[in-house]
């Protein structure tokens, strides 16, 4: 009885002191988020999210998302990555001051056939350091008219050099 009574004691103290530190660690979460500089960059983008649509396999994959900074220090890009090797994203080098534009130019491999869902993470010095993007659509096989289009081409352009 003696044994029981203690593993008790032990579990509904080891219990408290557990909530303790969850509260103690939600307070210090609450006052990061409070200590937002208020001067830090800000992004604005025209859109967060674009949609190819139906495309054709091979077509031209790459998309401008345009933004703006409006915040008040420069906006400064440390890093920008695709959520795969499909998803090739390149961002301005230098610093976008307040009130400029930039462009993040995003390549999609459109060779490869079916749904596209994916994500480009930015991280930068704003005042939300990693913001995400996303890039949707179909990319659908080529049709048969448009690889007789290319044969053609290639078939004048091969009669034209001789």
């Amino acid at each position: 009885m003696k044994k029981i009574a203690i593993i008790l004691f032990i579990g509904i103290f080891g219990i408290s002191m557990n909530a303790q530190e969850k509260v103690t660690t939600v307070k210090k979460a609450v006052e990061t988020v409070k200590k937002v500089d208020p001067n830090a960059p800000v992004f604005e983008f025209e859109r967060k999210i674009v949609d190819y649509g139906a495309i054709e396999k091979g077509s031209e994959g790459i998309y401008d998302f345009k933004f703006k900074n409006v915040g008040k220090s420069p906006l400064i890009i440390s890093n920008v990555k695709g959520s795969c090797g499909c998803t090739v994203p390149s961002a301005p080098k230098e610093p976008i001051m307040p009130g400029a534009s930039g462009v993040i130019q995003v390549k999609y491999d459109t060779n490869r056939v079916g749904p596209i869902s994916k994500t480009i993470t930015i991280t930068s010095n704003a005042s939300e350091p990693k913001k995400v993007i996303r890039v949707k659509g179909l990319v659908k096989k080529e049709s048969s008219l448009s690889i007789l289009e290319k044969k053609e081409k290639s078939m004048v352009s091969n009669n034209n050099g001789n």
